[in-house]
């Protein structure tokens, strides 16, 4: 274990007090069409009945039921009812009116006989079959009534209650405002996918996966760049993210070796740098600058996103108003091993109850993240777990 290191609970209990300004509970408003995925900020209820009007559930005739108690039946067809704008005379009992799915039923007719229970006869139809009143009629208010809570507060909006909502006519929707994220990666070894790779260059996975992450738990990604290991390069790219942001991400730049422009920039500025006794992602970095919170991750791909998970996935969700990502138990399908007085995160890979390793622990291999569905979270005092052990893993 690395003297001094800081436990993974207690440092998780730092950034949740250091990121506390994202918990306001402020809401916005937006339209529907850019609210699935955003969590209402209050309930929303019904302005209008729905539906709003008697309407017919099937293309038919409109009658009274008791002209068709004993059919067959013959009826006088007194004209025709479509949907959409039209305002059809009241019902004479005896008679039918031909009426489409979603036309407006007529004043005093009770029930719809489908049209395949009829037979056309001249100007007449011929009713077969016999309707209650209130069949096929969809009557005002019979889905909801104005004032009906439609949504709680706390709603992840999804695809049917954006349809609910736009069905009672509303166009926009308060939420819950998302945490603005900023994203910066160091390195002068990184490049942008497309680029062609000199020796001792590597493609930049790391913003394109904090992002992407941050996105997925409930964030507005307001800035992503890269710097280089120059401080000057690094401190313009950091004074445009805090300009921008309510929280900052870097990556990479934080070790103890040289070259480590995160540590040497953000240090003389009072961040904090140390090590968590956890495998992968042990460095890690965190501060305030120019009034907003910048949690610094090491550059290792997997404990760049590892450290997310921990760290940052949690209180995302919680300020966006997302529900917990909680941990479960699964049983282990083979023998692992883990170093003591880490708390290790290795990936796994879960089938019905049970959970086996996918690789080994290193912090380079983001394949296997991929291959992964969830982290499997080995205590720090626990050197090695046998098949069969009940464990704690983290869905991904």
């Amino acid at each position: 274990m690395v003297p001094h290191a800081r436990s993974v609970d207690d440092y998780a209990e730092h950034v949740a007090t250091l990121l506390a300004g994202l918990f306001d509970d402020a809401a916005t408003t937006v339209p529907l069409d850019d609210a699935t995925g955003r969590v209402t900020a209050h309930p929303v209820s019904s302005p209008i009945d729905l539906p709003i009007f008697r309407n017919s559930q099937m293309d038919g005739y409109a009658v009274d039921a008791a002209s068709v108690a004993h059919p067959p039946v013959t009826l006088p067809v007194r004209g025709l009812v479509p949907a959409g704008p039209h305002s059809p005379a009241p019902h004479v009992p005896g008679t039918a009116v031909k009426i489409m799915t979603g036309g407006a039923v007529p004043d005093g007719a009770d029930a719809i006989v489908p049209v395949e229970d009829t037979r056309p006869d001249g100007e007449n139809v011929v009713i077969e079959r016999a309707r209650r009143s209130g069949e096929f009629v969809r009557e005002r208010g019979s889905d909801v009534h104005a004032g009906t809570v439609l949504l709680g507060e706390g709603t992840v909006l999804a695809p049917r209650h954006i349809a609910v909502l736009a069905a009672v006519g509303l166009r926009e929707v308060a939420v819950r405002r998302r945490p603005r994220v900023a994203i910066v990666t160091t390195g002068d070894e990184l490049v942008p996918a497309g680029t062609a790779l000199r020796p001792g260059e590597l493609f930049d996975s790391n913003g394109i996966a904090l992002a992407a992450a941050a996105r997925a738990n409930g964030a507005e990604v307001v800035s992503l760049a890269h710097s280089s290991d120059r401080p000057e390069e690094f401190r313009a790219r950091l004074a445009e993210a805090t300009a921008a942001a309510d929280v900052v991400f870097t990556s990479g730049g934080i070790s103890m070796g040289d070259f480590e422009v995160v540590r040497e920039t953000l240090a003389p500025l009072g961040a904090q740098f140390g090590h968590i006794a956890m495998q992968p992602g042990g460095p890690q970095g965190s501060g305030v600058v120019d009034d907003t919170p910048v949690l610094s991750f090491p550059g290792n791909p997997v404990s760049t996103l590892v450290s997310f998970e921990v760290f940052a996935r949690p209180l995302l969700r919680r300020a966006a108003g997302l529900p917990a990502v909680t941990a479960r138990s699964r049983t282990l399908r083979e023998d692992l091993h883990s170093p003591d007085g880490k708390r290790q995160f290795l990936r796994g890979r879960t089938s019905g109850d049970g959970v086996e390793l996918v690789s080994g622990p290193g912090s380079h291999l983001v394949a296997a993240m991929a291959w992964a569905d969830v982290l499997i979270d080995v205590p720090a005092d626990a050197t090695s777990l046998t098949a069969g052990t009940s464990v704690t893993v983290r869905p991904l």
